[in-house]
């Protein structure tokens, strides 16, 4: 058991990994390769399925190259991938489209036709709200960023290809299928599609009804089957092209949030972490099935066999600090300059030279509209309460802490969702190499925020760890024991007063601009 070793893919927004890991967690080796989106009109993101698949073809020579462990140890493989997309594919498994990826909101306008009429309750027609919450429970975003969302837009802009469609398939579900041949996806993973029948979670299933109301066939979506299956072993010629043995066996794995959930450790009902990336999110197990339809989260089926898990997730976070980095301190134009190597160290350096609260500068992290608490695809970011004194370290904090503002918002919401406060959150994600971030988080929020170890690789962990689960070899409850805390930060009191101070006015910035934002930025009007 010592030297069974997992070969685990993390498909990512902007980056893909590849890691080997242990069936305890422990990562022997990661690989990585960047990742581009494709940004079009009306709210479009794509990306190009074959760039996936050669970006993992590459990082896994050159994880497996490193020798870190014997190939004839490599006993499976697990995906986790980016949420909420849509993967055209014919009967042979070729993409017959770009990905449209969880950034897009094109599908709003055929969200609305299908969700609305009659009386309505937040804009969703009651009679059909409550079949959707009672059997999912949840029912498709009006933002349009839901993976039913995507196969409706092009069911409506691009018939052609889908007729042509065999199955839609979520991206984790679609390197599977590279993977061994077959279709299937998981019950965790069909979650956004909203035509599933979640009450039993032993066995969720389609159901006729949403179907109708969503319009798209059973025929053109995969079987399920739950995300601790053995999907089987590995295609011949991708065991060949990767260089695997032929008996390795490919788990069904599952999306990103759920592996996160795994890999930060905190699995038992209502311990919590914090998972700041490209977006960002809050969540925990829950023993039960609700739904907040007012802030847009709701606990749904589990990667872990029978278990809920409170989802959420926030647009903009780590990408924030990108944005600044890219667009304004290092942009390619006539005015740049060299781009630091290490422009995320000196942002820390900068960041803890400023003082907390940045001189009351606040930033609004809302660069690609919102999803929880508030769902609102039309809100933007921005720099309140500039002066001429505002300095470039002021700027650097005053993202780090708007974007903890924002988690503050939606921790308020967990905890009235969970009837119950939390006190610490394990804390993930490439934010979560950041020191001084971690604290501002910890100040703002006021709990303690345990820094996971290897943050980064909290979903390559995960679906690990999820791995070694559906092969018998660890139990849920033992998972929390194979991650280990690197540090943990507790809330300085001296900053209590200015960040209160400073949250209340970040909740008023919303409040007093949602409908500037709206007319500014409506999409569909």
């Amino acid at each position: 058991m010592a030297q069974n070793t997992l070969l685990a893919i993390d498909l990512g927004t902007s980056a893909l990994k590849v890691a080997l890991v242990t069936l305890h967690g422990d990562i022997l080796a990661c690989e990585q390769e960047p990742q581009n989106v494709t940004l079009l009109p009306n709210g479009g993101a794509e990306q190009n399925p074959d760039d996936w698949w050669n970006a993992i073809v590459r990082a896994a020579k050159r994880v497996l190259s490193q020798n870190a462990a014997r190939v004839d140890d490599v006993v499976a493989i697990a995906c986790t991938t980016q949420w909420s997309g849509a993967v055209p594919v014919d009967r042979a498994g070729k993409p017959l489209h770009n990905a449209i990826i969880w950034m897009d909101a094109r599908g709003a306008p055929y969200v609305k036709q299908i969700t609305g009429g009659g009386i309505e309750v937040a804009g969703y027609g009651v009679t059909k709200l409550l079949p959707w919450l009672r059997k999912t429970g949840g029912i498709p975003t009006r933002s349009g960023k839901d993976s039913i969302a995507h196969i409706l837009w092009l069911k409506h802009e691009r018939p052609d290809v889908y007729r042509a469609t065999y199955k839609f398939l979520e991206p984790k579900d679609y390197l599977n299928l590279k993977l061994t041949g077959q279709f299937a996806a998981g019950y965790d993973s069909i979650i956004l599609h909203w035509v599933t029948d979640n009450r039993n979670l032993a066995r969720v299933d389609y159901d006729a009804q949403l179907l109708k109301l969503v319009g798209v066939a059973r025929d053109k979506l995969p079987d399920l089957k739950p995300a601790t299956a053995v999907l089987g072993t590995i295609a011949p010629e991708i065991a060949r092209e990767l260089g695997l043995r032929a008996e390795v066996r490919v788990v069904m794995g599952t999306p990103d949030v759920q592996s996160a959930a795994l890999g930060s450790g905190a699995v038992r009902d209502f311990d919590a972490h914090l998972y700041v990336g490209t977006s960002a999110w809050l969540c925990c197990h829950v023993p039960f099935k609700k739904t907040d339809l007012t802030h847009n989260m709701a606990s749904l089926p589990s990667a872990l066999p029978n278990r809920y898990l409170l989802l959420n997730e926030q647009e903009s976070a780590g990408i924030c600090l990108t944005y600044l980095r890219d667009n304004l301190f290092f942009p390619d134009d006539e005015l740049s300059t060299p781009k630091p190597a290490n422009a995320y160290r000196a942002f820390d350096a900068l960041a803890a030279r400023a003082p907390a609260g940045s001189d009351k500068l606040i930033f609004t992290p809302w660069l690609y509209g919102e999803r929880t608490p508030v769902e609102d695809h039309s809100v933007r970011g921005g720099f309140f309460n500039l002066s001429l004194q505002t300095t470039r370290a002021q700027l650097i904090r005053a993202v780090m802490e708007g974007v903890a503002y924002n988690a503050r918002w939606l921790r308020d919401a967990v905890e009235k969702f969970c009837a119950r406060k939390i006190e610490r959150l394990n804390f993930i994600g490439g934010g979560a190499n950041s020191e001084v971030w971690s604290q501002i988080f910890a100040d703002v929020l006021n709990c303690e925020i345990r820094q996971v170890r290897e943050p980064v690789q909290a979903n390559v962990r995960g679906a690990a760890l999820l791995a070694a689960v559906s092969l018998g070899w660890l139990t849920a409850d033992e998972i929390p024991a194979h991650v280990a805390i690197a540090k943990t930060f507790a809330p300085h009191a001296a900053h209590r007063a200015v960040y209160d101070e400073l949250f209340r006015e970040f909740l008023n910035l919303y409040q007093a601009n949602k409908k500037i934002y709206a007319r500014l930025n409506r999409i569909n009007p």
